[in-house]
């Protein structure tokens, strides 16, 4: 090869690398997607820092999360306080509300096709809502406990407790894959509260100030997210205050957590931990 053909074939070399070097992020404020990496590569650990603090309703006993064209809606539980909640992100007032009533433990909620859905613990019961008119419109049976609640743009995806994640057809709500979350070949159990970002899911664990990040497509654990120290000791004294509720603004890349009976809603972005 000539010196002037070898020199060309060295920079096009060098671009190409560049290139492949600012394509490596899923957002500006989450990590990089690892969905597709080798099967056996460890997790990756993170951290965080606050971008931004809003009130939340310290009586709120969040159990979903989702935030869409502006709005944050939130799911809150007990017995004969369950809710479906519209919310003003920034002072944390709540513009509407619909009750759930007795003996409905809400649970997760997640959008999909126009419609809000909306678990319930025990009672393998969920309610359907349109979301602009904040009005029941439907309700769908499942099986077992219902605890989490996202959608991948198609399917339902439903924790319940386990290690396990349920994607039901939202036509006639019928189990069409189930996958098992593993980090390495351990099970991750209480998978609670659950948001789909870029092809991951991110998960609650109950009572783990940690968020797992999972494979949509195999259960592979990809991350852990650790925000222990997010809310200061002593602004929370019920031992169920625990880290729950995560939601995504796709359009902006904002990502937003917080907890049952939490004074504060977090706007968060992720870090790589040294």
């Amino acid at each position: 090869m000539s010196p002037v053909l070898k020199a060309r074939a060295l920079l096009v070399l060098a671009l190409a690398l560049v290139s492949l070097q600012c394509n490596g992020g899923a957002g500006a404020n989450l990590p990089a997607n690892t969905a597709n990496t080798a099967a056996n590569a460890a997790p990756a650990h993170y951290g965080y820092e606050v971008v931004n603090i809003w009130p939340h309703d310290s009586g709120a006993f969040t159990q979903g999360l989702i935030f869409f064209d502006g709005k944050l809606y939130e799911s809150t539980g007990q017995e004969g306080r369950s809710s479906l909640r519209l919310v003003e992100p920034q002072t944390g007032k709540v513009l509407k509300k619909v009750d759930v009533p007795e003996p409905f433990f809400a649970e997760g909620i997640t959008l999909l096709n126009g419609k809000i859905y909306q678990l319930t613990w025990q009672h393998g019961i969920g309610f359907i809502y349109d979301p602009q008119k904040m009005e029941q419109i439907g309700r769908f049976d499942y099986t077992g406990e219902g605890w989490g609640l996202t959608s991948d743009g198609r399917s339902l995806i439903i924790s319940d407790g386990s290690n396990r994640l349920k994607f039901i057809d939202p036509d006639s709500f019928r189990v069409t894959k189930t996958i098992a979350v593993l980090d390495g070949n351990r099970p991750v159990n209480e998978l609670n509260e659950l948001e789909y970002v870029n092809g991951e899911i991110y998960a609650n664990i109950w009572h783990d100030q940690r968020i797992v990040t999972i494979d949509a497509q195999t259960g592979r654990v990809t991350g852990w997210i650790d925000l222990t120290g997010l809310l200061p000791p002593g602004d929370v004294d019920d031992p169920e205050a625990v880290l729950n509720g995560i939601a995504y603004d796709q359009t902006a890349k904002r990502l937003f957590v917080t907890g049952k009976l939490w004074p504060r809603l977090f706007e968060i972005q992720i870090k790589p931990k040294s």
